[in-house]
């Protein structure tokens, strides 16, 4: 059987629709620069990478080396300029734009270290919003987020603005609203990066809970190691190279 410790010896012939042991996302050989009129950054040179379901990984490496920008890519908000993202087995290179935005919509959660919600809407309404977008009716898109409020131990703020919530009250709004469409793996920025270490810790442990009961799998970008010891697997970027940590 494989682990996720043979993601570096995958093959995109393994990646069959049908496989059952395909990793949610597989990163191929990703590239990518950025130039700035003559001077060429490589960000990314042969990146691979292997997200399996139920697995929290943690990606540590320093400031400017490129994390948010493998985020991106495999997150289908941005294109590499060589490799291939496989996102549950299939190859997104040749996907149109709508294509891509319905992954993301159905298999794809975010959550940045800035909560990102919407200040005119209560919690609850944060929440619903990706379901109502992805079809679901008004009615289920409130039940379903009542529930995941109550899972997150706000059921007493489901009618609070944003405004009128704490920070951490706040990120945990934002990662249930990642979570709402059930995706198939979720990428967190820095997510306790503006918290307090105790509310950071509470945030963190909304997040494990979260992958341990939906078998979601998870990438979490993080400066910190103490949060990043408590995952599964910690892994660095080193000259635009994924690199397992221990």
């Amino acid at each position: 059987m494989m682990t996720a410790m043979d993601a570096n010896d995958l093959d995109a012939n393994d990646l069959g629709e049908n496989d059952k042991e395909v990793p949610v996302v597989y990163l191929q050989d990703i590239r990518r620069q950025y130039h700035q009129g003559e001077t060429t950054l490589t960000i990314l040179e042969g990146a691979v990478l292997a997200l399996w379901a139920g697995q929290s990984v943690a990606l540590v490496a320093p400031s400017g080396s490129g994390k948010s920008t493998l985020l991106h890519i495999a997150g289908l908000l941005e294109h590499p300029d060589d490799g291939e993202v496989f996102v549950g087995g299939l190859a997104t290179s040749g996907l149109s734009d709508a294509e891509r935005t319905q992954i993301r919509r159905t298999d794809v959660g975010f959550v940045y270290q800035s909560h990102r919600l919407l200040p005119e809407f209560t919690a609850l309404e944060n929440v619903m919003m990706p379901q109502m977008i992805r079809g679901l009716k008004r009615s289920e898109a409130a039940a379903r987020s009542r529930e995941l409020l109550a899972y997150l131990g706000l059921e007493e703020r489901v009618t609070h603005r944003p405004a009128e919530l704490s920070g951490g009250e706040q990120q945990r709004v934002a990662i249930a609203r990642a979570v709402a469409n059930a995706p198939r793996v979720l990428f967190a920025d820095e997510p306790t990066g503006n918290l307090d270490p105790h509310t950071a810790d509470h945030v963190f442990q909304a997040l494990m809970q979260l992958v341990r009961a939906t078998g979601v799998a998870m990438l979490i970008a993080t400066h910190n190691m103490d949060l990043a010891a408590r995952m599964d697997r910690r892994v660095s970027l080193e000259g635009g190279r994924i690199v397992e940590r221990d």
